[in-house]
């Protein structure tokens, strides 16, 4: 059984307009917990109260290290539609190192089991998506093995959301099943703890017990350790430069050049 996992993919400071503490405060406590890293994933403009649009690309002004721990910026961009179109642009997308692509029913009313499905596989195919958030939120139903197997046959992966398993009613019993569907499928997982204050950092123990539980395999938590993150980062960083070429080729627009990579690469 994993007792921990090294690297929190899903955290939120004062910027997202409803948690609770400071990008600091979140580092000092993912020190503290003897974590590696972080990935700083701030809700997009469309949630009340988020941070403004440019937000995403203002990250660059951000230090690699914060308290020691290792800082991935990224962004939980919102799904506005059932295309699957993100209310983050694609400059600001392919500037990122990490992103997570959610349904919100304050940003889109949800819809049919079968609309909310076409929603999450758009994103998917978005090059900058890495993670579909929380799946199993009962209020935006879908056919998850729809989405996992599309997840896997592209190299994403789906999240195990520890905030689930504590304030989402019927959670425990629809992660557990995103998961076993995850296992059947070979599907990489990040287990994040979605945290909104700084004692949720890395505080996902009820999640890990729920994946022992099952038989859940340990190799497919990409985050349980910076070094296994580091060969996702990798594999993504590979796809969306050659995404990127390609979308400049296509166009000689200017819109996306000047793309930059990840600082210092993954371990720095």
């Amino acid at each position: 059984m994993l007792e921990s996992v090294k690297v929190d993919t899903h955290t939120h400071s004062v910027l997202s307009g409803h948690a609770w503490s400071t990008l600091r405060e979140n580092a000092a406590a993912a020190a503290r917990r003897g974590m590696e890293a972080l990935c700083l994933t701030e809700h997009g403009h469309s949630i009340p109260g988020a941070g403004p649009f440019f937000l995403a690309s203002a990250q660059k002004m951000l230090p690699e290290r914060i308290e020691g721990i290792r800082m991935f910026y990224g962004v939980e961009a919102n799904i506005m539609d059932f295309k699957g179109g993100l209310d983050i642009d694609d400059k600001s997308l392919f500037g990122l190192e990490f992103v997570i692509a959610s349904l919100h029913d304050l940003c889109l009313q949800p819809g049919t089991p079968r609309e909310n499905t076409e929603a999450y596989l758009g994103s998917l195919r978005h090059p900058c998506v890495d993670v579909i958030g929380h799946m199993d939120d009962r209020r935006t139903p879908s056919e998850f093995a729809t989405v996992i197997r599309e997840a896997g046959r592209l190299g994403k992966l789906i999240e195990i959301n520890n905030n689930s398993l504590l304030i989402r009613k019927g959670g425990r019993e629809r992660v557990e099943e995103v998961a076993r569907i995850c296992a059947e499928f070979g599907v990489g997982v990040t287990v994040a703890s979605d945290a909104h204050f700084d004692e949720m950092i890395g505080a996902v123990g009820p999640s890990l017990e729920l994946l022992d539980r099952i038989g859940f395999p340990d190799q497919l938590v990409v985050n349980r350790d910076l070094a296994t993150f580091a060969e996702y980062l990798a594999a993504r960083e590979a796809r969306v430069e050659e995404a990127w070429a390609e979308s400049f080729a296509a166009t000689g627009s200017i819109r996306l050049k000047g793309r930059r990579a990840p600082r210092g690469g993954p371990t720095a």
